[in-house]
């Protein structure tokens, strides 16, 4: 039998998840619409809310659960784990200032709000995919602490 699977790798798994997922679900909301007006006149706002909400809430449900299902280990955290945290998010991190520096170039170039606001969640998107997978494959794989 495999070994247990670490409480933080499980949180790092429902972030993977709920990411992709609630990011497939805005672009399929998007642009499943049928004809109407090109993609950037099109209303995108209340989909990105409410998928980014959604995804908050069921992210905090899903750690709940995990919580319960596990309890040994939810409240555990060591040396090992708060390295493997941190050298994931410090990955991450990368494309939130992508994110940034696109969605002020962006608004220094005149795009319309559309792009501006996609680009950005794109980038937050990706920064949980990317900091999760680095977790993910920390536990995995192994983790060297430098």
């Amino acid at each position: 039998m495999g070994a247990a699977v670490a409480f933080e790798e499980k949180r790092a798994w429902i972030m993977l998840l709920v990411a992709v997922v609630s990011y497939g679900t805005y672009l399929s909301i998007l642009l499943g619409r049928p004809g109407g007006p090109p993609l950037a006149e099109q209303p995108y706002a209340g989909a990105l809310l409410w998928t980014v909400g959604l995804s908050i809430v069921v992210s905090i449900v899903l750690h709940i659960v995990v919580s319960i299902a596990s309890p040994e280990g939810a409240n555990v955290k060591d040396q090992r784990d708060r390295e493997i945290h941190r050298a994931g998010d410090h990955i991450g991190q990368s494309f939130v200032a992508i994110g940034a520096l696109t969605g002020l170039g962006l608004a220094m170039a005149d795009a319309d709000q559309f792009w501006i606001a996609n680009a950005i969640y794109l980038a937050f998107t990706l920064s949980a995919v990317l900091a999760s997978t680095a977790k993910i494959a920390a536990y995995r794989v192994g983790f060297q602490s430098w």
